[in-house]
């Protein structure tokens, strides 16, 4: 029985994949918290932040990168009278991410259907996406440093609404690993 176990098993392809431990930028709310924290990228001192996590990530990159930024995400405390549950303003917000390789670069889209910033969060939608665009951008940086080629990436609004529509504003294209 042993044997036919042994041979089955050399006869089953092999799978290999790839897992690498990689920095994701975050948008993070700190409700629930003391403090505000100065976001340099935005202007603006606000109760959230763009801040990093290593990830064991396996896909494509940097496709995967950029859509693990959405990853529940619940800050560690020593205070037991510290209980939220969940600071990613992604998931908090329910948007979206989603990117892509495309012949042109990366196509990443941000879909706000369901955008809504829950009771307790102290920020507008447009303050939300604009951390998002700025831990998409900073995500990418990180991956686009040992590239030789540039990369051209795409930022996209889905999901507009009437009441949304001015957000498509924010829609915005750049190229990293130039020059």
């Amino acid at each position: 029985m042993k044997l036919l176990f042994a041979l089955l098993a050399l006869s089953l392809p092999l799978a290999a994949t790839t897992i690498s431990v990689v920095p994701v930028f975050e948008p993070l709310s700190m409700h629930g918290t003391d403090v505000d924290d100065g976001i340099t990228d935005t202007g603006e001192a606000l109760q959230a932040t763009v801040a990093s996590r290593p990830m064991a990530l396996t896909g494509a990159f940097p496709e995967v990168l950029v859509e693990a930024i959405r990853s529940p995400h619940k800050f560690p405390s020593n205070n037991p009278s510290y209980k939220v549950d969940e600071v990613n303003l992604l998931v908090l917000c329910n948007i979206g991410i989603t990117a892509e390789m495309v012949e042109e670069g990366l196509k990443v889209r941000l879909n706000v259907a369901h955008l809504a910033v829950p009771e307790g969060v102290d920020l507008t939608a447009r303050q939300v996406l604009k951390l998002a665009l700025v831990a998409i951008r900073k995500t990418v940086e990180e991956y686009q440093k040992p590239q030789s080629q540039a990369l051209k990436v795409a930022i996209t609004l889905e999901g507009v609404n009437d009441g949304t529509a001015s957000l498509k504003e924010l829609e915005t294209t750049y190229t990293l690993g130039e020059g």
